[in-house]
């Protein structure tokens, strides 16, 4: 039976070659006869793989491990919202509101300092990124979701700021090359275009541990993860050990700048049948579009059970758009290849000479 064309915007694809081994890893871990799922998470065997996979997050985004560290904690970005702001916001934070994420990140930032909303794209429901803001010195840290998956908007140009810049990069880390080192802190939930669900990749500045200064819970405090090598509590073994095959997987093809090359046609090709198919039209600004996430509407809604049956019979799954947007919305990850683009398209073109 053909697997269907996978665009779920998460849980998402992966690599066959991950889900092939990581499934293997289910019923024996390299043949070790114990399955990855039931061995002791402070055994060799799982040290190697939180350690290798601790190491290739760094590396592969030209970080240095002398600088940085990675965690594999879990709570999803969503438990990020509520420790960065509990590790650093002293006194005053800045973010741009490019759309529900940033929104519910805020909200959890405000429990512990000021919040400055520098910059908003909420006045057009957040189809484009802000670029008319300023950012004030005395800031904490600034804050930015880097990719918008409800939406379909990209930071394209990182912001220039002399405080320390944290982002949300949850749905397109790994997937372009950009200078990760303007960064002090990522975070990232690993469902989107990492692994499994489950981990939540949190990569820091060594030098910002030093900047915590309230007493924070130890289960939320950056320190205590580091300090216990991502190991202070039992890790989500399933999720770290995809982790690590996808990050192999993604080394073995030419890192983030061959991915980034093969994101990019990939995403060209279906932006240029929607501006090109006259019952289409693009949600996002063009010049913000994500290379991640497209989103699109039809140009007659009334039409909308039959594509829908259209994308049904050719197997195409996970295309509804966020019911804030409406229409479609099709995640296009590392791991997709460039066949169910194609399929996505020919659809298109179909729909459009049965109109």
């Amino acid at each position: 039976m053909m697997k269907k064309h996978n665009f779920s915007a998460g849980p998402s694809i992966l690599s066959s070659e991950v889900f092939d081994e990581a499934s293997k890893s289910v019923l024996n871990l390299d043949n070790i006869g114990l399955s990855l799922i039931e061995i002791s998470h402070r055994s060799k065997e799982f040290v190697k793989i939180m350690e290798e996979a601790r190491e290739l997050s760094i590396g592969q985004l030209g970080l240095s491990k002398d600088e940085y560290t990675s965690l594999f904690l879990q709570g999803g970005a969503s438990t990020q919202f509520l420790m960065v702001a509990y590790n650093f916001l002293n006194q005053n934070a800045g973010y741009i509101n490019t759309g529900s994420w940033s929104v519910k990140a805020m909200k959890e930032a405000k429990l512990f300092g000021n919040v400055h909303e520098l910059a908003s794209s909420n006045d057009k429901n957040f189809n484009y990124i802000p670029k008319d803001y300023t950012v004030n010195d005395n800031l904490d840290y600034l804050h930015i979701t880097s990719n918008n998956t409800i939406f379909g908007t990209q930071f394209h140009e990182i912001p220039e700021t002399k405080t320390d810049l944290f982002t949300d990069m949850s749905s397109d880390i790994y997937s372009r090359n950009i200078d990760y080192s303007k960064f002090s802190l990522i975070y990232a939930g690993a469902q989107k275009n990492l692994g499994a669900a489950g981990a939540t990749l949190v990569i820091i500045r060594k030098s910002m541990l030093e900047k915590i200064c309230r007493e924070v819970p130890s289960m939320l405090n950056y320190k205590t993860h580091v300090d216990k090598d991502s190991m202070f509590n039992t890790p989500p073994v399933f999720s770290v050990y995809t982790c690590l095959l996808s990050l192999k997987w993604l080394q073995k093809n030419g890192g983030v700048t061959e991915i980034e090359k093969k994101n990019i046609l990939k995403s060209t090709l279906l932006y240029d049948e929607i501006d090109r198919n006259s019952q289409f039209k693009g949600f996002a600004n063009v010049e913000d579009r994500s290379i991640m996430n497209v989103t699109f509407n039809l140009t007659d809604e009334s039409k909308k059970e039959i594509f829908d049956n259209l994308a049904f019979e050719a197997k195409i799954s996970g295309i509804n758009g966020h019911r804030s947007v409406g229409g479609y919305r099709a995640s296009i990850y590392n791991a997709m290849p460039i066949e169910s683009v194609e399929t996505l398209i020919e659809l298109m073109k179909k729909f459009e000479n049965l109109a």
